[in-house]
């Protein structure tokens, strides 16, 4: 299957890039361009070879192929930089990730009047919206996640104890860490609210001897999934239900939702708090969210927003507890902060996305996996900079005692 990449309008990428002269503008708006991001030690380069850079030490160039490209770049950055990229267009020399990262270190600019415009036009994630945005990220075949994920096709920040681990032991940690926050006894039953693959869910049968139901709007995952527990016996447990979190219905023991929060959208905070306080036992439930967020409120980067994660928002902490627990009548137990172990896992992600990337092309097309590969990058520059979070919150009913007096040892710590 070759893909092209689409966005949310119809509109296809960029064509193949073009040559010619350099002229007095371009030269103006590479100087202004290089200004711009001097301190992060990139250099700008015109298609002609010339460059406003100057002396000293870089970390990489951005080659501009064109005039396009560099109008792009001067009129609206955080969109054209990936669409450049993806078409060619535009071209790192040097290390992707560092230049990236570099970049991702300068003074946050202020948001641009159409990146506001575009945020207060996008559309609401509806139940039907919902389900396409999650169909256009998630279920672009389980063969292709497989090729640089874990074997568990676990796709959110490892927990990484030591720096000496690998990825799989990561996730595995992970996943351990989340079942002793939330205290889990056997026989508990307990809500997965956009349970990806399904690797939470079994890890809590097994391991925990819960009953838990799980739900997500993606096809492809919930095939995969319900086959999964089939296979090693755990389809008694585990319920994989293709509906969306705000039809959840019954009362539980604990609710945790890893990776679905950045997918809710603000508009519809107050329908996932009518959920948890439907659904969360009020004496003795409690609940996890894992989840992207933010220190301050911004949208997520446009390009990302259109060619990778539609109707996404990263919310912060705020917006969580006023929005969301405080309508549940929940309290906030604890509150972890694991970007930097994100950044890591986004790191490793990178390398397997690399070593597939021929695959990938093969199969997809060449934009599409020069669009991956800046959304990794990007992605880890995010989380190692400290533009992005990735945050662990337990909560509990007002009226219920938390579930543990501290927080949990984490595996593999004394």
């Amino acid at each position: 299957m070759r893909t092209t990449l689409i966005d949310q309008s119809g509109a296809r990428a960029w064509p193949g890039p073009a040559h010619g002269r350099t002229g007095r503008w371009d030269r103006w708006a590479a100087d202004r361009l290089q200004r711009a991001i001097r301190a992060a030690g990139v250099r700008v380069e015109l298609w002609d070879g010339s460059s406003p850079f100057g002396d000293g030490p870089t970390i990489g160039d951005l080659v501009i192929r064109d005039r396009r490209a560099l109008l792009g770049l001067i009129v609206n950055p955080e969109l054209y930089f990936g669409e450049a990229y993806m078409a060619k267009r535009l071209d790192v020399r040097g290390s992707l990730e560092h230049v990236v990262e570099a970049l991702s270190r300068l003074p946050a600019p202020a948001t641009s009047w159409h990146h506001r415009l575009s945020s207060r036009l996008a559309s609401p994630n509806s139940p039907a919206n919902a389900r396409r945005n999650v169909h256009l990220h998630y279920d672009l075949g389980n063969d292709f996640y497989a090729r640089w994920l874990d074997p568990e096709m676990l796709y959110s920040c490892a927990y990484f104890a030591s720096p000496g681990v690998t990825l799989e032991q990561a996730q595995s940690a992970k996943l351990d860490l989340i079942c002793r926050k939330l205290q889990l006894q056997p026989g508990d039953v307990v809500v997965d609210a956009g349970c990806g693959w399904g690797a939470l869910a079994v890890y809590m049968a097994r391991h925990c001897g819960v009953h838990v139901k799980a739900f997500n709007i993606s096809h492809e995952q919930i095939v995969y999934a319900r086959a999964r527990a089939d296979r090693e016996g755990l389809g008694g447990r585990i319920d994989f239900i293709e509906d969306d979190y705000r039809n959840v219905t019954g009362t539980f023991d604990a609710f945790v939702s890893v990776g679905m929060l950045e997918h809710v959208g603000l508009r519809h905070f107050r329908s996932l708090a009518n959920v948890l306080q439907r659904v969360v036992r009020r004496t003795g439930g409690r609940g996890l969210l894992h989840f992207i967020g933010r220190d301050a409120s911004r949208s997520l980067n446009p390009w990302i927003r259109r060619r990778i994660f539609p109707g996404a928002y990263p919310p912060t902490l705020a917006e969580v507890t006023t929005r969301v627990l405080a309508p549940a009548a929940m309290s906030v137990v604890d509150v972890e902060n694991l970007r930097l172990h994100y950044a890591r896992t986004l790191s490793c992600w990178s390398e397997r996305f690399a070593a597939a990337r021929n695959d990938v092309r093969l199969q997809y097309s060449d934009e599409f996996a020069r669009a991956w590969e800046l959304y990794l990058a990007g992605s880890q520059a995010a989380f190692a900079s400290g533009w992005m979070q990735l945050f662990q919150v337990v909560f509990a009913p007002r009226e219920s005692a938390p579930p543990s007096w501290t927080r949990p040892t984490p595996p593999g710590v004394p």
